[in-house]
């Protein structure tokens, strides 16, 4: 009986995430619409970018996440065109979170299971040489 108590969450603590969680998304939407972390300098830098000049993959990220905020589709694509191809599939996840697990089981399993994380792994590698070779080609 115990253990059982010890595993319920309360209708209070599940407002409560959602408050922290609605609060600091709402905080994070109003600060990366109104400031360009191009002209603020209390947004975090890339170390790698700084310490070496290279790009990692999440360069470029803060921008676009501004300008995507602004509905500036084309600006966030040139600052991250990896963070902006990959919303849909985050979307999709999301989606998938509220939908009946053994509907969507195969699709699921397809687009998130283990062979697709190994094929992201490998975009992200791609992208972040590819974007590197190409700095430094012009």
């Amino acid at each position: 009986m115990l253990q059982q108590d010890y595993h319920k969450v309360s209708s209070k603590q599940i407002l409560l995430k959602l408050f922290i969680i609605s609060t600091g998304l709402i905080l994070f939407v109003y600060i990366y619409r109104s400031f360009n972390p191009l002209a603020y300098d209390f947004f975090p830098k890339c170390p790698l970018k700084y310490t070496t000049g290279l790009e990692c993959p999440g360069c470029g990220s803060q921008r676009a996440i501004h300008q995507l905020l602004n509905f500036n589709l084309i600006a966030a694509f040139k600052y991250n065109p990896l963070l902006v191809l990959s919303i849909p599939y985050i979307i999709v996840e999301i989606i998938f979170r509220f939908v009946d697990k053994q509907l969507i089981y195969k699709q699921r399993k397809v687009l998130y299971g283990p062979l697709a994380i190994k094929i992201i792994f490998w975009i992200v590698i791609a992208y972040w040489i590819g974007r590197n070779i190409i700095l430094h080609l012009l």
